[in-house]
């Protein structure tokens, strides 16, 4: 892979990253490729899984977002992801806790941020590394957290925007292609009544995955899954491994996943595999 290649990772908690998008980070860092991640806020209002780290648990001295900063660098060492920012810098604005929470209502949570001044914040990152892709979520931001949203509102206007000279400070670029994480629905099933954690009957439960059709890139990362695997251990205090599952403070389990998706919603479209999937998000 040519060492000019960029791709900037907009995730919106630490662990985020690892979980959804782990294996393709750690595959194009391992090719030479400028992998650049932005995470929106420091995850205070995370559910803390080991009984002796609970005292972490979120309070207005945030001591949780604190930790998680440090488990964050953790997980992207494993991954080989040396260029890591927080938006705006770290603590600018705060997790928005679970849709419906209390916590939505903070005027220093990511939902309620301007998106355009957080985006501006973004574009400055574009500009400065010059990513020819962006990645983030859906506009349901995956499963509908807030903060997922946001982020994919925010990504999305920091793409429209960083070619715009009124818009922000910095040389104007324009990146190629935008990308939203997506698993299949085929490929969720593999998580239906299996694994050492607790179990759900149906692909439907999960709450997140999206038709086949909607898909239209295929990482193939298998090489990566031990450096993603490595990455989600690092994340203690939000997930538990065990063997090729991990599982969140639900202890629903899901597999680790070292074949990643994709769904375009911007650029033009890369060769096809046999699969009738982009194989590469550069393309």
């Amino acid at each position: 892979m040519s060492p000019d290649r960029r791709i900037l990772f907009v995730h919106a908690h630490p662990d985020d990253e690892s979980i959804g998008t782990g294996a393709t980070m750690a595959r194009y860092a391992a090719e030479g490729a400028h992998v650049c991640l932005v995470t929106c806020t420091l995850g205070e209002e995370g559910e803390v899984i080991p009984a002796e780290l609970r005292h972490l648990a979120a309070d207005r001295d945030d001591r949780l977002g604190e930790h998680r900063v440090g488990e964050l660098a953790r997980a992207c060492a494993a991954l080989g992801v040396r260029d890591h920012r927080f938006l705006g810098g770290a603590g600018r604005w705060r997790d928005s806790g679970m849709m419906g929470a209390p916590t939505n209502d903070d005027p220093d949570c990511f939902w309620q941020c301007d998106v355009d001044l957080a985006a501006a914040e973004l574009v400055g990152v574009v500009r400065e590394v010059r990513p020819q892709v962006i990645v983030t979520y859906d506009a349901n931001g995956y499963y509908g957290h807030p903060d997922h949203i946001q982020a994919h509102r925010v990504a999305w206007r920091a793409f429209e925007k960083a070619a715009d000279p009124a818009f922000g400070e910095g040389e104007p670029w324009t990146p190629s292609r935008f990308y939203a994480t997506a698993t299949p629905l085929s490929v969720l099933e593999q998580a239906v009544d299996a694994g050492p954690f607790g179990r759900l009957k149906s692909v439907g439960d999960f709450g997140f995955g999206v038709p086949d059709e909607q898909v239209t890139t295929r990482v193939d990362a298998s090489g990566h899954h031990e450096a993603k695997t490595a990455a989600l251990r690092a994340h203690r205090t939000q997930i538990t491994v065990d063997g090729g599952y991990f599982a969140l403070s639900n202890d629903i389990g899901q597999p680790v996943f070292s074949v990643e998706y994709y769904t375009r919603l911007a650029g033009a479209a890369g060769p096809a595999g046999d699969d009738g999937y982009e194989t590469d998000l550069f393309g």
